[in-house]
């Protein structure tokens, strides 16, 4: 096909992440990105171009994937030299391979390859990988005991135990990373796109990063990257904190409740792209009002009634 075709055609196109779909008609690649881009009023990049092959794919993009596609972006890309056109085509390839809407290792081979077997479904597997990130940190609590010394030792290592109990009950909240749990109890969207937090220090992400684990095989391997990243450090200031309370109770009881939603909940995790996951002390401390748990105010006895 020419790069200028002799009747306009049309093309379904749509925004990053959207659903909703509109119509362009165009007779050449250049004027349907023209109008795509007035449409969804985003800026066309100067020194932009189109050659005589990008057209037949563009009509493919836009159309349920399928081999053709794939067959043509990969032919591109090997005869493609420029490399913001090749990372461009490298991007449709992997986004293409996404089966989103597929759960079970039936459903889509591909997303469970270099997986044990008894993985048999996605949201299982990545409910799994944050079980295992959350079982971690209890190592790491429970590998402190040693800051611990003498009679107050035993005092933490019975704390440690109640939030074992607590992270077993909550099915150590493995729900943050699966999209078929309720709302609230996890950090993704259903479809399960997952939106980046941002560093510890900042209320929102300013490079907009997400991504859907449950897309692809790579995309599975890139969460990987992603970070629960404590605001209150955990081994700098959490657990040194919970370490000194007990040792300093003098008769007053820890409110370890508080410490565990600092080390395990999303009450102080953040869920941040590698690129936001910032290493450096993040100085922030436990609250000292929240250490111990408030003693109950003694009960009145309320004077005896004067017989008549």
């Amino acid at each position: 096909m020419s790069a200028v075709t002799q009747k306009p055609k049309t093309f379904k196109l749509r925004a990053l992440h959207s659903q909703k779909k509109f119509g362009v008609a165009g007779k050449s690649c250049e004027e349907v990105l023209r109008k795509g881009c007035l449409r969804l009023q985003h800026p066309r990049r100067r020194g932009a171009r189109a050659s005589h092959h990008w057209p037949d794919l563009a009509g493919l993009v836009f159309q349920k994937p399928h081999a053709g596609l794939i067959q043509a972006a990969r032919q591109l890309l090997s005869d493609e030299r420029a490399p913001l056109r090749q990372k461009l085509l490298a991007d449709l390839l992997h986004t293409v391979s996404e089966n989103i809407a597929a759960e079970t290792r039936a459903e889509d081979p591909p997303w469970f390859e270099g997986l044990e077997a008894r993985f048999r479904n996605k949201s299982g597997y990545l409910r799994y990988s944050c079980e295992s990130r959350i079982r971690s940190y209890l190592r790491e609590v429970t590998s402190c005991a040693s800051l611990v010394g003498g009679e107050a030792q035993e005092e933490y290592q019975r704390i440690v135990g109640a939030m074992c109990r607590k992270l077993q009950e909550a099915r150590y909240h493995g729900s943050y990373f699966d999209r078929g749990a309720k709302a609230g109890g996890r950090l993704c969207t259903p479809e399960g796109w997952f939106s980046c937090q941002g560093p510890f220090d900042v209320d929102d992400c300013a490079s907009r990063h997400s991504i859907n684990p449950y897309s692809n095989r790579e995309s599975r391997v890139l969460f990987s990257t992603w970070n629960l990243d404590h605001i209150i450090e955990k081994r700098r200031t959490v657990v040194p904190t919970l370490a000194a309370a007990v040792r300093g109770a003098q008769g007053r009881e820890v409110d370890w409740e508080y410490f565990y939603g600092l080390l395990f909940t999303s009450e102080n995790l953040k869920l941040v792209h590698i690129a936001c996951h910032k290493k450096t002390t993040h100085h922030r401390r436990c609250d000292p009002s929240r250490l111990y748990r408030a003693r109950a105010a003694p009960r009145r006895k309320r004077p005896a009634r004067k017989r008549p």
